[in-house]
């Protein structure tokens, strides 16, 4: 863990220093320095943060809490990201309306108990655009949208609570945008325009791998996406959920297995988040025989690209009015 860390921060930070030194006067140079940052931007937030944040990059909690702020380095934020993902994601992976990873803009449709709409029936052919686009929106609006969402829903209610995270998220972001964009654009012997499509070419990567990688996960012909009953209760316990839910993809490949933080494990990452993502490919004999044991399903895709492929048609299945 320690020199995945190393190499991620060092791939996203060094290409940036080096433009923000204006060192440089090429544009081809300009452009793969930003996407090698984006590259490095990808395994942060797969490899470095997805753990800290869990608690599962070390036994101590202030390395933890330290390294689950290199989410806020790369322009998105820890607060808002531990409230979406580890409470709300992980609790009600799959459910509509309380898994915020469905929730999608009205020409998305991630969930087959969601409204459709006629655009969806070409949702496999575009999505990979606003896929492209997400990290964008992150870093723009879409926290302060998120952070504003979840105060009403009955977070960050404690006094001043909301305002102390707001500025902080102000204040991490502007951090963020002086020195991967604002100090380029004053270093280096180009028009503001070119390096920031420079800088798009960065996140449109960035965006496109973090989430292919989290989508193929759930969003799969084979997961379910249960409902409660009219109480409000689950027929399933929690484990079983978790298996009902999430797929697990290329389980072979031991350079994705480091690239991606261990996320082609998703199953052993959902029913034990507190592990480190290191252990994941030790665990899933374990975790795989147990299913079977118990008679839960244990959804496995032989290859990235096969597992790519099925969630294509899952979103095109999701395109169709009769889904609805």
């Amino acid at each position: 863990m320690v020199l995945k860390t190393f190499f991620m921060m060092s791939l996203f930070f060094i290409p940036l220093l080096t433009l923000a030194s204006g060192s440089i006067n090429s544009v081809w140079l300009l452009f793969l320095l930003y996407i090698l940052s984006g590259l490095g931007m990808a395994g942060i937030g797969m490899c470095v943060m997805h753990d800290a944040i869990h608690g599962s990059y070390s036994k101590n909690k202030t390395i933890n809490t330290l390294l689950g702020y290199s989410l806020n380095m790369i322009g998105a934020n820890a607060t808002v990201w531990k409230i979406q993902h580890n409470i709300l994601h992980h609790t009600y992976t799959n459910i509509e309306h309380a898994d915020d990873d469905l929730n999608a803009p009205f020409f998305l449709r991630f969930c087959p108990h969601a409204k459709h709409y006629w655009v969806h029936q070409f949702q496999h052919i575009y999505i990979w655009f606003f896929y492209s686009l997400s990290t964008v929106s992150w870093i723009t609006t879409k926290d302060f949208v998120r952070l504003k969402h979840f105060r009403g829903k009955g977070f960050l209610s404690k006094k001043n609570e909301y305002n102390k995270a707001f500025a902080s998220m102000t204040g991490w972001k502007l951090l963020y945008y002086l020195y991967a964009l604002v100090l380029p654009m004053i270093m280096l012997p180009f028009s503001w325009g070119l390096i920031l499509v420079a800088f798009l070419s960065m996140h449109f990567i960035t965006g496109l791998l973090i989430s292919v990688v989290f989508q193929i996960a759930h969003i799969m012909p084979t997961n379910e996406f249960p409902l409660p009953d009219s109480e409000g209760e689950m027929n399933n316990n929690w484990y079983a959920h978790q298996f009902a839910t999430t797929t697990n993809f290329s389980p072979k490949s031991k350079i994705l297995f480091w690239l991606i933080g261990g996320l082609n494990y998703q199953i052993e990452h959902h029913i034990l988040p507190d592990v480190c993502h290191v252990h994941y490919k030790d665990l899933t004999k374990i975790v795989s025989e147990t299913a079977l044991e118990f008679g839960m399903p244990y959804h496995v895709k032989k290859s990235f690209f096969h597992a790519v492929k099925d969630h294509t048609k899952m979103l095109r299945s999701l395109g169709k009015k009769e889904m609805a």
